[in-house]
């Protein structure tokens, strides 16, 4: 089978938008790829966290990725600082990497307006270290969004760049794909276009019926349509595309025809939307508690994870060191 890598910055709990926008994909792809998701907490280490958020950033995804659906049986999940070999190669990529191409990578540009007083060398050389967590294992495909496709032409250079300064024809240029017929881009509660956690507009995976039902109550809306069949604001386009993920076609129907005929009534239809959120996120939730409270479980999934990708990935860097020009294996 094709090999899949991806991974994600510990960054707090998965919200609805990762949900529905990659981790459902991923749980379908483990049966059709083999597949490696990981946790980038070295890729984290740009922004500075504290060592105990890591730890627990770590735990917490760890346990949300296996409430989802992510099997350890069928896939292999581990945390990014547990291959070492990983660095190697990122060496090894950034000593064929050149300042002004890192530099105009629009992530970079736009991560250091954020943070002017932290533009570490991490940041910069960002891709190189997303390039080694791919081409370790010679990962032909990498799900990705719409932000990250420049980072993975950067991927691409740093695998030709390899092979013909080796004159080898080692590393594959993984393609960036969306497993799915159609990437589902999950909007805001406060009416923007996106669910986003610096945003503070996300409904989280972890949240309570309380919390979520509040939640949906101060989403955005607008005065009722006075126009029969009217065009709706994105505000209200957004709760329909909630409608859409969560809710029966009856449902979506009914609230579509009362819109049309300017009948509709926010306060029902954000309790019933409420209702469907909750009916989707209470399985995963419990799931989630339980995995976060056996830690000796997440130990051993981690580990059996990190053992399983230290084999891949060593076994291209003894060819990788031998390709270069050192010993195979080190002394």
């Amino acid at each position: 089978m094709e090999k899949v890598v991806s991974g994600i910055r510990p960054t707090g709990n998965l919200h609805l938008g990762n949900y529905f926008g990659a981790v459902k994909s991923f749980v379908k792809m483990q049966d059709d790829y083999d597949c490696m998701f990981f946790i980038a907490d070295w890729h984290s280490l740009t922004t500075q966290p504290k060592p105990e958020d890591i730890r627990r950033s770590v735990k917490t995804i760890l346990a949300e990725y296996l409430a989802c659906g992510i099997d350890p049986e069928k896939a292999v999940i581990y945390i990014q600082s547990d291959v070492r070999e990983t660095l190697e190669l990122y060496l090894y990529l950034n000593m064929n990497a050149y300042l002004g191409e890192l530099g105009r990578v629009t992530t970079f540009k736009e991560k250091a307006r954020q943070q002017p007083n932290n533009v570490n060398a991490g940041l910069f050389t960002y891709p190189t270290l997303m390039a080694a967590d791919v081409l370790q294992h010679r990962a032909v495909k990498v799900p990705v969004g719409k932000d990250q496709q420049q980072n993975m032409e950067m991927m691409r250079k740093c695998a030709r760049r390899f092979n013909n300064i080796y004159n080898v024809e080692y590393f594959p240029e993984p393609q960036d794909f969306t497993y799915a017929a159609q990437a589902v881009k999950i909007p805001g509660l406060d009416g923007s276009g996106k669910m986003g956690k610096s945003d503070g507009n996300c409904i989280y995976l972890c949240d309570d019926d309380a919390t979520i039902t509040n939640k949906v109550k101060k989403a955005l809306t607008v005065s009722t349509p006075t126009e029969p069949n009217s065009e709706k604001p994105e505000c209200i386009q957004n709760l329909f595309t909630f409608l859409d993920i969560c809710s029966s076609p009856e449902v979506k129907a009914f609230f579509e025809e009362q819109w049309n005929n300017c009948a509709i009534r926010f306060g029902d239809l954000k309790k019933q939307l409420a209702e469907d959120l909750c009916r989707i996120i209470g399985p995963i939730r419990e799931r989630i508690q339980q995995f976060s409270s056996d830690d000796a479980l997440l130990e051993r999934i981690a580990r059996d994870g990190a053992e399983r990708a230290r084999a891949s990935a060593a076994q291209t860097l003894r060819e990788v060191r031998e390709i270069v020009g050192f010993s195979p294996t080190q002394r």
